[in-house]
C-alpha cells in the first residue's frame, strides 16, 4: 500500500511538471529589431575568432519597458557570450511585443574581415 501511494505521488508530480512546462518555440526576430540589436552590439570584436568566424544563438525577451533581457547565449566562445550580453542586456529598443513573455531567437555570425 505504501508503494502504491508513493507511485501515485511521483506520477502526479511528474505529470504536473510536464503540464506546466512552457514548450513555446522562440520567435524569429523582425528585421527592424535585428538591425537595432546589431547596432547595439557594434563592430568592435574584443575577443579572438577561431577559424576566422563565430556563430552564436541569442535567446531573449523584451520587457514592458522596451528593454532587451538576454535569457541565454549559445556559443563555443565564452568571451563572445560575455561581450554580446554586456552590449545588449537591459538596453532599450523600439520594438513593442505583441504579448508579454515572448521569447525571441537571433542567430549571430561574426566573420573576421
Amino acid at each position: 500500500m505504501k508503494n502504491l501511494k508513493l507511485f501515485i505521488a511521483i506520477f502526479a508530480l511528474v505529470f504536473a511538471v510536464q503540464v506546466s512546462a512552457n514548450n513555446e518555440k522562440p520567435i524569429k526576430v523582425t528585421a527592424q529589431l535585428q538591425s537595432e540589436l546589431i547596432e547595439l552590439m557594434g563592430t568592435e570584436v574584443p575577443f579572438t575568432l577561431e577559424n576566422g568566424e563565430l556563430t552564436a544563438e541569442v535567446l531573449f525577451t523584451v520587457n514592458s519597458k522596451g528593454e532587451v533581457i538576454v535569457l541565454q547565449i549559445v556559443s563555443d566562445n565564452p568571451a563572445a557570450e560575455k561581450h554580446i550580453k554586456k552590449r545588449i542586456n537591459y538596453k532599450k529598443v523600439s520594438h513593442k511585443t505583441s504579448k508579454p513573455g515572448e521569447i525571441y531567437m537571433m542567430p549571430v555570425r561574426v566573420v573576421q574581415a
